[in-house]
């Protein structure tokens, strides 16, 4: 419920006073906060200031208590109203105080109870609110002054933070450039290490000294070199027309490598020289390739117009193999020629028998040494009968090329004594199982009567002979062979005789010719048959062209782990007389 409490009729200055000290009055009674109060009443000095400014200049002022609701609070509501003509120009001004205490209705319609003294003391208790406003501003302006200063102080803090996430964006790109920097020298460096193992092994898995000077410029032209030239000292022909570039001459005559170039190479453990006559526009890189002395001098020419320094440390390591591929290729060459010599020279020539053709081939293994244990042989004996003989000691080398040596002599000393092939072989047997526990030897001999159609052999663990008989049939003679020679076990031999017919062909030959790993013995054993069956009659007139034609299908391939040794006897229709 609404009650108008209070109409105030102001005609004078007095009257506003009196009206703003009733108010005060009525506003502290209420409770009304000091700040509300001094807000309203100031607003409602300046009101009735204005009022009074008017011509018929006077107002009147309503205050109404409003009783509290569920739905609202206390209230009271000040109505000022222009009076005179001007009293229905527009809506009144009006100010709401919320109430915490009960209001009591002063019930009168003017002023003339308030007093001078209520005046005075109303003046005064303005003064107190004024005071009491201004306290409160002060609070306020000090709360303003304490958040400004934090303000103030999380703006630096902002700045700071901004700073720090500024600093940390330039030391993360910083370290993301690094990462990417570390990155691409990784990948150089693994692409070059990839590389360097991988042209080692091209060229230290050949020990041909020539197949290495081949593959190298392959490997390096055209990424890491525009031209390759390796001069060896012990060669003759020397390129770019007789000259050589005077680093190349330099880095032969100190040992140390050499950089020609316009600029500094700035090469690890590279002296710099000025720019070749030979190569004005491009740098070069001398390189001695040094193993057990300096061998030659690897020159370079740059891809480029300059040496990568990760690459030239690449290159220096890269001559260094070479320079030991090239000395171990040489001295094996070196050692293969002269175990070929020496397996040549123990190879007896064949001896020229009427109604009989002898033909012959050796052999050496592609791999090792060379040096072997494969030997054949062939010799007449006083009767007239001929001796054909064909082995194989077990392994390679020094001791296995000696140990074949000590049986072909004793052997033609045996057959001097008319011994058979099986009683030959026997008397072997027991000398190699006395002499070389720890050496074995297979061996297969045939003897021949030129003229006659009997052959009689005997063969200790070796591959059977294969015979072709003149109209091209070819049959083997698998008889199961004894022992190996020398194994550690007595044992007596056997002969077999086999006919043949005149002018046919027995193919005596070691394992070496029809063994492969991959395959075994006996596909090459009846690889070998039918090369023999397909040589034509023109090529048995020639023995040694037969030979030669029966080994080309055998060895399509290049590399052998083992030596060959073949041997052809052909009967002739002929009675032999002699032998020389």
């Amino acid at each position: 419920m609404t009650t108008a409490s209070d109409v105030w009729h102001i005609t004078s200055v007095s009257d506003a006073a009196r009206a703003r000290t009733a108010a005060a009055r009525l506003a502290a009674a209420a409770g009304a906060p000091v700040l509300e109060r001094a807000r309203f009443l100031t607003a409602l000095t300046e009101r009735l200031r204005q009022c009074l400014a008017q011509p018929f200049g006077g107002a009147d002022v309503v205050v109404t208590t409003e009783q509290p609701t569920p739905d609202t609070d206390r209230r009271v509501r000040v109505d000022v109203r222009p009076a005179g003509p001007l009293a229905d120009a527009g809506p009144p001004w009006q100010f709401t105080l919320t109430c915490p205490r009960p209001v009591e209705q002063t019930g009168t319609g003017h002023l003339a109870d308030v007093d001078g003294t209520e005046l005075a003391e109303g003046l005064l208790a303005a003064d107190e609110e004024t005071a009491a406003a201004l306290d409160r501003l002060d609070e306020l302006e000090e709360l303003v002054r304490f958040h400004r200063e934090e303000l103030h102080q999380t703006n630096q803090g902002v700045l700071a933070l901004h700073a720090e996430l500024d600093a940390a964006s330039r030391a993360q790109r910083e370290l993301l450039d690094a990462e990417r920097v570390a990155r691409t020298e990784a990948e150089n460096a693994r692409r070059l290490l990839t590389f360097l193992t991988t042209a080692s092994a091209v060229v230290t898995t050949s020990l041909d000294h020539e197949d290495i000077l081949r593959r190298l410029p392959r490997l390096l032209v055209p990424d890491y070199a525009d031209h390759v030239d390796i001069w060896l000292f012990d060669e003759e022909e020397v390129p770019h027309h007789g000259e050589r570039p005077a680093a190349a001459v330099t880095a032969a005559r100190t040992g140390r490598p050499q950089h020609a170039a316009d600029h500094p190479g700035g090469l690890p453990g590279v002296e710099d020289h000025p720019p070749s006559v030979l190569s004005p526009t491009r740098p070069l890189l001398c390189v001695p390739l040094t193993a057990r002395g300096v061998l030659g001098v690897l020159t370079l020419t740059a891809p480029g117009p300059r040496f990568d320094p990760d690459t030239g440390v690449m290159l220096l390591e890269l001559a260094r193999r070479l320079a030991i591929a090239l000395d171990n290729a040489r001295r094996y060459e070196q050692h293969r020629d002269t175990a070929e010599a020496l397996q040549r020279a123990q190879l007896t020539e064949l001896p020229a028998c009427q109604g009989m053709s002898l033909a012959a081939r050796y052999l050496p293994a592609t791999h090792g040494l060379n040096i072997g244990g494969d030997w054949y042989d062939a010799f007449p004996q006083p009767d007239g009968s001929v001796l054909a003989v064909i082995g194989d000691v077990t392994g390679h080398g020094l001791r296995a090329a000696v140990i074949m040596g000590q049986l072909r002599t004793a052997l033609r000393a045996y057959a001097v004594e008319g011994d058979s092939p099986a009683r030959i072989l026997t008397r072997l047997h027991h000398m190699l199982r006395h002499q070389q526990p720890e050496l074995y030897a297979t061996a297969v001999i045939a003897r021949f009567r030129p003229g006659e159609t009997e052959v009689v052999w005997a063969a200790a663990g070796h591959p059977p002979a294969v015979v072709r008989s003149p109209e091209g049939e070819v049959r083997i003679l698998d008889t199961k062979p004894g022992i190996m020679l020398g194994v550690p076990l007595a044992y007596e031999y056997e002969d077999h005789v086999v006919r043949i017919q005149p002018g046919s062909t027995v193919a005596l030959y070691t394992d070496g010719l029809v063994e492969r790993r991959a395959h075994g013995i006996d596909p090459g054993i009846d690889r070998l048959a039918h090369a023999l069956a397909a040589l034509s009659p023109a090529e048995l007139e020639d023995l040694d062209a037969s030979a030669d034609s029966l080994l080309k299908p055998m060895l399509h391939d290049s590399e052998r782990d083992d030596d060959i040794c073949l041997l052809l006897c052909r009967t002739g229709p002929e009675t032999a007389q002699s032998c020389r």
